[in-house]
């Protein structure tokens, strides 16, 4: 878990959860009164010795620990607590400063007393905030005024006074409240939403346990290495364990944190809200319910782990979510959806098919489709020995069949959103492609490289191919785009992939500290490096497309290369392969096809509009208090959306069923990213001699 109160990817593959999970955090709605200090566990210090020499011998990295170190990670344990500085005064981080370049030696000596006097700290500022919060409350806002909020304070110095911080917050709650009226609701309402958000938060806080903040401490330490290594508690293992198994409990989505909000990023195929279909990437989930009638409660500045403790529940189970919509802004009105909780089953998150038709000079190709969203495999069934077992490659190479036998003139693979999975499947999977020979070098943190090849020698596909990525691929999806692009088999189109070309190993840690009696958790730990066979590694740069399409996302704001501590880029010696094929001839007159045709396209217009307009907001670092203003910035966004749709309806192609008019989704590609993906590839067809 890093970054606990920064952004963090949270799948919600999740398992069965006591009821209790959700009675801890909401079992009343008055305030814990408690000043009670934190401390550390008896077995902690020797834990944290274990951990920090775990990660000096064993992990990829050569770590010196020394106050250079010392300082990330005093940085990170401050953001990870308070990271829009919200909380501490200046005066507190004064006083922590002595701390700051000795943690290296606390590490060693298992000194954890600092660290928990810094969360102490921090809870009672939390107190503070709160009984500021309620008197605030008391009295009306001047939503006339003209001033702004300030909302992404990262750059912003610490409060110097109390006086100071209550002026921050109190255009904080200004915000909030006028994005609550904005949205619909009366002052009363306003004041009984925005007293239990916070009253809800600090309950969170209060009742931490001093092995959370063992864990946020060993976190903070582990992300001042690399972002794929970090310390599990228990609790927090098993939730990891969940992820990893082949049938798993929950609504199937990926979140994070962004600006208070969390955020879906991506929706598993197959699992209860794809199949829902209420619930899509950007949305924002405000507020969390049990059942048909269970109080929405407000999740808004929550951490992401608390959310995902309401969320999650046993199959079978309703969950309603508060969502703002894609597109909508924060003030609109909240959606109320209900999704009901079920096991993400292997078979649904499978491979598919379709076929796409392509008109590109007056010629019609038929392009086979196959999306693949993650490189699966049901080990248990492998191992059972099965014979029907089910795996990414296996099912590809079913459909691959399928789709030859309806004549396709090229096939793309989707792996947009694949976050990756097994690399053996990566392997394999690639191996469709190729007759024979080297996949991906793998270097272990001694130096030695084992080079994995295709174990097949069959073809499946020999045919004009491009595969499509976007900045989630990741992982085994990049090693197999890598193998491709480098054989020079297929074109790769999309975005620069997500750059994560690490190997974990997972080492529980009661063995190391027989006094836990099994409560000294896990450690996720670096131990090797993925490289493509031309050499380069795939860590941190990922896959950088053949045809780049646009994008809103910056390496720079997402993805390994916007994280501080992530391996280097580098190569080793390149292995022996053959080339199937070399596009560098073609592709100057394939991207400028692509440029021309996307130029005149309505939808890339939009996208190109909505990239700018995300952009636009991306350097917005304050927001207008003034009701008026913001009443006529929500007008203008809510008439070009309209605008935009009634466009639109002018070139989707209908058709007449029972002598209505509706629109014929049969002809109608949805999508304009694997739509012009097509047109590359039919582009590829005519002009690859």
């Amino acid at each position: 878990m890093k970054k606990i109160l920064l952004i963090i990817i949270a799948v919600l593959f999740l398992s069965n959860c006591k009821k209790t999970n959700n009675e801890d955090l909401l079992a009343q709605n008055q305030i814990i009164d408690s000043t009670k200090a934190l401390e550390p566990l008896s077995f902690f210090p020797q834990t944290d010795k274990m951990i920090t020499r775990l990660f000096l011998r064993y992990h990829y990295k050569k770590i010196k620990l020394n106050d250079s170190l010392s300082s990330v990670i005093f940085n990170n344990y401050i953001k990870m607590l308070d990271y829009n500085k919200l909380y501490f005064l200046q005066s507190d981080i004064d006083r922590f400063e002595k701390h700051k370049n000795k943690f290296d030696d606390y590490l060693i000596l298992g000194k954890l007393l600092p660290a928990y006097e810094i969360f102490n700290t921090y809870k009672k500022r939390m107190g503070e905030r709160i009984k500021f919060i309620l008197k605030r409350l008391k009295t009306k806002f001047d939503f006339t005024k003209n001033e702004y909020y300030i909302f992404d304070r990262e750059k912003q110095p610490w409060a110097k006074t109390t006086k100071d911080l209550n002026e921050i917050w109190r255009k904080k709650l200004k915000n909030e409240a006028l994005s609550l009226k904005l949205s619909g609701k009366k002052w009363d309402k306003i004041v009984e939403t925005l007293s239990k958000r916070y009253k809800n938060y600090h309950r969170a806080i209060l009742q931490y346990k001093p092995e959370e903040v063992f864990e946020l401490y060993m976190n903070a330490f582990s992300d001042a290495i690399d972002p794929h290594s970090n310390y599990l508690r228990p609790t927090t293992s098993e939730s990891f364990d969940i992820r990893m198994k082949l049938s798993l409990e929950g609504i199937g989505a990926t979140l994070r944190t962004e600006n208070d909000y969390t955020k879906v990023v991506s929706i598993v195929p197959g699992g209860p809200a794809y199949k829902a279909d209420n619930l899509h990437a950007d949305d924002k989930i405000i507020g969390v319910g049990q059942g048909k009638s269970g109080e929405i409660v407000d999740v808004i500045g929550w951490r992401i782990d608390d959310v995902v403790h309401l969320i999650r529940g046993p199959k079978g189970t309703i969950v309603r979510l508060a969502i703002i919509k894609n597109g909508k802004s924060a003030d609109a009105k909240p959606d109320t959806i209900s999704i009901l909780r079920d096991k993400v089953k292997l078979e649904e998150q499978a491979a598919k098919k379709q076929i796409i038709k392509i008109k590109e000079e007056e010629k019609e190709f038929k392009i086979g489709v196959i999306d693949v969203p993650s490189f699966y495999v049901d080990f248990e069934a492998k191992r059972s020995g099965n014979p029907d077992y089910k795996s990414t490659t296996r099912d590809v190479k079913k459909l691959i069949k399928e789709l030859k036998k309806e004549h396709i003139d090229g096939l793309i693979i989707d792996l947009r959103n694949d976050g990756g999975g097994s690399l053996d499947e990566a392997i394999s999977l690639t191996g469709l492609f190729i007759k024979n020979g080297p996949v991906v070098q793998v270097r272990r943190s001694n130096g030695e490289i084992d080079v994995d090849e295709d174990p097949d020698s069959n073809i499946v596909y020999t045919g004009p191919l491009a595969v499509m990525v976007n900045r989630y691929s990741a992982s085994a999806s990049e090693i197999f785009s890598a193998a491709i692009q480098d054989y020079g088999r297929g074109l790769i189109i999309g975005e620069q992939t997500y750059g994560k070309g690490t190997v974990q190993n997972l080492i529980p840690l009661d063995r190391f500290v027989p006094s836990a009696h099994g409560k000294a958790g896990q450690l996720k730990l670096t131990i090797a490096k993925f490289y493509r066979i031309s050499g380069g590694t795939t860590q941190n740069m990922g896959v950088v497309p053949d045809i780049s399409f646009p994008t809103p996302i910056d390496p720079k704001n997402f993805g390994e290369s916007a994280e501080p501590s992530a391996l280097k880029w580098d190569k080793v010696k390149p292995t022996s392969y053959k080339k199937y094929g070399d596009f560098s001839q073609i592709l100057p007159l394939l991207k400028e096809k692509h440029l021309k045709r996307i130029k005149n396209e309505k939808e890339f217009l939009y996208i190109e509009e909505d990239i700018q307009e995300y952009k636009n907001n991306k350097n917005k670092k304050k927001i207008s208090l003034n009701e008026k203003i913001r009443k006529a910035e929500r007008k203008k966004n809510e008439a070009k959306k309209k605008e935009r749709e009634k466009a639109r309806e002018k070139f989707i192609t209908k058709k007449l069923v029972n002598g209505k008019e509706v629109i014929n989704k049969d002809l109608k590609i949805k999508d304009p990213f694997l739509e012009e993906t097509g047109h590359i590839l039919a582009d590829l067809i005519l002009y690859k001699k």
